[in-house]
């Protein structure tokens, strides 16, 4: 098997001001530059994190104080494939924002649209199943789960997101689910929607799940939720911040910058395929579409990434625009 390379993002929230110019414009394009689609296009495959459901149906889930809720119009799912993604992540807290019927309408479009979902389903056990991609004779399980909110849990009888309480620890099934995922193919990604919005780093429970999972079986953990980009320990990026959104900007945290991944899987070997190298592209996000980060916004990301790494004990190098991590 020949190395591939996955690409990964983070929160990709396609509702609200970006789901009108979808609406308008309903092509790649609208939502990224053009050096950044060309990044995507190099990559073998695309895995990230919907941060809305896709549908013109359904009405506000009735959750006392919750105070967004993010659809994109059908389009949006022809529109991720264009734009080469393989497979979303539906497992957070924007998944049934328009309740049973729009998160139905977002499974049926994205598998129109050629996109797996995993992480929802119309019940429990479709919820939790992974998706196996293909690249290069490379066999990739994907994973996705969320550790909140509850009330969206899918039940035996009841459709709903993955739910996995992590800051009681992970629990047996995800720990068995990781491992059967890590018998069937020959790598596993598990991709969590984890810990709270706008901290600097992964919280206590975030950071004891991570090597649990990996020691399950899983090749690469890669986090998203705080919409803020974490430091990388090891073979988990605990978090991958924003990729595309119309967010509100903190000034300290700088949710407007952040980071795409470029993961590389080595298969050439005898042993079980591994990851061997990340590189991490930087970004601006514009209102509503993102571009590839320069100059000053390009520095800060770098020092940030470097700090936060560094905490981890993991060095990271500049090789041009990207910031690299090499994997022993």
């Amino acid at each position: 098997m020949a190395p591939i390379t996955v690409a990964l993002a983070g929160d990709t929230m396609l509702g609200r001001g970006v789901a009108e110019q979808l609406s308008e414009a309903p092509e790649a394009a609208t939502l990224l530059s053009d050096e950044l689609r060309a990044v995507l296009a190099g990559a073998d495959l695309v895995v990230l994190n919907l941060e809305c459901c896709v549908s013109d149906r359904g009405e506000h889930w009735p959750a006392p104080g919750k105070p967004f809720f993010f659809r994109a119009p059908p389009a949006a799912a022809d529109v991720l494939a264009e734009l080469g993604v393989d497979c979303v992540t539906v497992a957070n807290n924007h998944a049934l924002d328009f309740g049973f019927d729009a998160l139905s309408d977002t499974r049926a479009l994205l598998e129109r649209a050629g996109v797996r979902a995993v992480g929802a389903g119309p019940d429990v056990t479709a919820a939790r199943e992974f998706a196996v991609l293909e690249a290069a004779g490379t066999r990739l399980a994907v994973i996705g789960v969320t550790d909140h909110p509850e009330d969206f849990a899918a039940t035996a009888d009841r459709p709903g997101v993955a739910l996995a309480d992590l800051r009681h620890g992970v629990p047996g099934w995800l720990t068995a689910l990781v491992a059967r995922a890590a018998a069937e193919a020959d790598a596993v990604l598990v991709t969590p929607h984890w810990g709270p919005n706008m901290t600097p780093g992964p919280p206590h429970y975030v950071r004891d799940a991570a090597p649990v999972l990996l020691e399950a079986g899983a090749t690469l953990v890669a986090g998203h939720s705080a919409h803020v980009f974490h430091g990388v320990g090891g073979r988990v990026v605990h978090d991958m911040g924003d990729f595309v959104d119309d967010y509100a900007i903190d000034a300290v945290l700088r949710n407007d910058l952040g980071l795409l991944f470029l993961a590389t899987l080595d298969g050439t070997a005898p042993s079980r395929v591994r990851p061997v190298r990340l590189e991490a592209v930087p970004l601006f996000l514009d209102y509503c579409r993102t571009t590839a980060a320069h100059g000053a916004q390009w520095e800060w990301i770098r020092d940030r990434f470097t700090r936060a790494c560094a905490a981890f004990g993991t060095t990271v190098a500049v090789e041009g625009e990207r910031l690299v991590i090499e994997w022993a």
